[in-house]
C-alpha cells in the first residue's frame, strides 16, 4: 500500500527555507508586518545561500533516525526554490541554483524518501485575492486591490508549478500541500478548496505520481492528516477506523529561522514527543530552519546529535514500530514491533515498574541501550504489601525489577519479549 514506508519510517525531518530565512524573524514575516512586495525585495536581491548544503542535510537527517525529508518548494511568500518556467521569482534567478534539485539528488543518495511541501497560497503572485492571511489586507483602500486579480489564472499557475515538481525530479515520495482556510474573518472571505480546485490538483497529483503520499491540507481528504504543533492524545480515528496521520512539530515554534528566538524545545522532550506519537500509530515531522545562509542552526544541529545518539541505540522502539494493544504504566508509553514490545519510560520509578496484562505473555525483559537482563516476577494479588515487599498489585500484573540509577539516556526504554498466543 501506498502508505507502508511512511508506516515503517516513523520519524522525518521538515525543512523550512526560503527569503524569510535572511530575514531571520520567523517564516510568516511578510503577513506579521504587512510588508509590500517592494518592502519584501531586499530579501530576495540579497538571497544567499552559500551554506546550504543538501548532501550534509540528507546525513544529519539519517544520523538522526529519520527516514524521509520535506523541503519547502515555495511557502506563502511564492518565492520558489527551482527552476520555474512559470515566474522569476525563484532562487535561480536570484542565486543560479536550483535548490529542489539539489536536495532531490542528496536524499537518493542516501537512500532517504523524497518529500516537497508545496504552499497553495501566493503573496507574491498579482492574481492571488487579497483575503484575511494576507499581508495587505490593512492597507487603506485594501478591498480596491482585488480588482482584475483572478483567481481562475492562479489556479493554472498552481497546477502548473505543480506539473513543474511533479515531471522535473524523478519519483517523489510524498507531498505536504499548505493550507485551506474557508472560514471569513474581519471581514475578508477565506479560500476554499474550490479555491485551489482541489479535486482536480490531487487528480493531477494522482496521474503523475501515482505512488506519492499527499496530504489533506487542500480541504479535501487524502492519504494522511497533519496535526501540527500539538500532540494528539489517542490513535486518531475517522468513523472507527484508524487515520494514516503525522504530528509536524517545531524546535522552537518557529518553522523559520528565527534568530532571537531561545523557546526551544529540550531533546528528552522531542523523544518523548516522537515515541508518544509513535505509540498511537503516528509519525512525527520535525522541522529545522536553516539560517540565513542555508546552514543548519548550531542549536539545532546539537538537537539533533542528541536525538540521533538515542535513536542509535533505540530506533527498534521507532522505526517499524506502532501502536500497541495494552495498557501501558503511568510512568510512559508502549510501541510494538513484531513480538516485541517496548516501554518508554518518561519517568523512572524506583525499583519497580508495573505491567498490567502481562503477566504471562513476557519471556524476556531487558534494557535496550545496553541490553542488560532485567528480572521479571509475579506478585499474588490476595498478598498485602508487607515492609519492604511489593505486593497487591492486580491479578495479570508483570512487575519488571530496575535498577536505581537511572541509565543516562535521553529516554530509558525496556525491551520486552512477547510470547505467542
Amino acid at each position: 500500500m501506498r502508505q507502508e514506508w511512511f508506516d515503517h519510517a516513523r520519524f522525518g525531518m521538515f525543512v523550512h527555507f526560503g527569503l524569510y530565512s535572511g530575514a531571520a524573524r520567523h517564516e510568516w514575516v511578510q503577513n506579521y508586518e504587512r510588508l509590500t512586495d517592494e518592502d519584501y525585495r531586499p530579501y530576495f536581491d540579497n538571497f544567499d545561500p552559500d551554506l546550504f548544503d543538501a548532501a550534509a542535510l540528507a546525513r544529519t537527517a539519517k544520523e538522526s533516525g529519520m527516514g524521509y525529508v520535506v523541503l519547502t518548494t515555495k511557502h506563502h511568500d511564492g518565492f520558489c526554490l527551482w527552476d520555474s518556467a512559470l515566474t522569476d521569482f525563484t532562487s535561480v534567478s536570484a542565486v543560479g541554483r536550483d535548490l529542489v534539485r539539489e536536495y532531490v539528488d542528496a536524499l537518493r543518495a542516501e537512500g532517504l524518501k523524497v518529500g516537497l511541501y508545496h504552499s497553495v497560497i501566493d503573496w507574491h503572485h498579482p492574481d492571488f485575492t487579497v483575503d484575511w492571511n494576507h499581508p495587505r489586507r490593512d492597507d487603506e483602500n485594501a478591498h480596491v486591490l482585488n480588482e482584475g486579480r483572478d483567481m481562475s489564472r492562479y489556479r493554472a499557475y498552481l497546477h502548473g508549478q505543480v506539473r513543474e515538481l511533479l515531471t522535473a525530479y524523478g519519483d517523489i515520495d510524498y507531498l505536504f500541500f499548505d493550507f485551506t482556510y474557508p472560514e471569513e474573518k474581519d471581514g475578508w472571505a477565506g479560500k476554499g478548496p474550490e479555491d485551489w480546485d482541489a479535486e482536480a490538483l490531487l487528480a493531477l497529483c494522482r496521474e503523475l505520481q501515482p505512488e506519492m503520499l499527499v496530504n489533506d491540507r487542500l480541504g479535501i481528504p487524502a492519504d494522511f492528516v497533519t496535526p501540527e504543533q500539538y500532540q494528539p492524545t489517542a490513535p486518531l480515528l475517522r468513523d472507527g477506523e484508524p487515520l494514516v496521520w503525522e504530528a509536524c512539530q517545531t524546535l522552537n515554534g518557529s518553522w523559520g529561522y528565527h534568530r532571537d528566538n531561545t523557546d526551544q524545545k529540550s531533546p528528552t522532550l522531542l523523544v518523548q514527543m516522537l515515541v508518544d506519537s509513535v505509540s498511537m500509530g503516528g509519525n512525527m515531522l520535525l522541522n529545522i530552519g536553516p539560517d540565513g545562509r542555508g546552514a543548519i542552526a548550531p542549536r539545532d544541529a546539537g538537537t539533533l546529535a542528541e536525538i540521533g545518539e538515542w535513536m542509535r541505540l533505540h530506533e527498534r522502539a521507532v522505526i517499524g514500530a506502532g501502536h500497541a494493544p495494552f495498557t501501558p504504566p503511568r510512568e510512559g508509553v508502549y510501541t510494538l514491533r513484531g513480538d516485541r514490545l517496548y516501554l518508554s519510560l518518561f519517568s523512572w520509578p524506583l525499583g519497580f515498574v508495573h505491567l498490567p496484562g502481562l503477566a504471562d505473555r513476557v519471556t524476556y525483559a531487558r534494557l535496550l541501550n545496553d541490553g542488560s537482563w532485567l528480572r521479571t516476577s509475579v506478585s499474588d494479588p490476595e498478598q498485602q504489601a508487607d515492609l519492604m515487599t511489593p505486593a497487591g498489585e492486580a491479578e495479570g500484573t508483570l512487575t519488571v525489577h530496575l535498577p536505581v540509577r537511572r541509565p543516562d539516556v535521553l529516554v530509558p526504554v525496556i525491551e520486552l519479549r512477547l510470547r505467542a498466543e
